[in-house]
């Protein structure tokens, strides 16, 4: 997984795998969904991401299944 923020935009990107992205289903005007030809989600793109936050503090926990 890559989770990448580019400040210049305010445009949060997580990439959840390195397939390549088969279609993109907008979820509503900021949040975007790459899906593989199978259907499984490859990345999610936030535009206006610390506007809708309101920072960008960003933690990852793992945690046991």
């Amino acid at each position: 997984m890559k989770v990448k923020y580019f400040t210049d935009t305010d445009t949060l990107y997580i990439q959840l795998n390195e397939r390549p992205a088969a279609q993109t289903t907008e979820l509503n005007e900021n949040v975007l969904l790459d899906l593989d030809r199978d259907g499984k989600v490859v990345s999610l793109t936030v535009e206006h991401a610390a506007l809708h936050s309101g920072k960008m503090d960003f933690s990852y926990e793992a945690t046991a299944a």
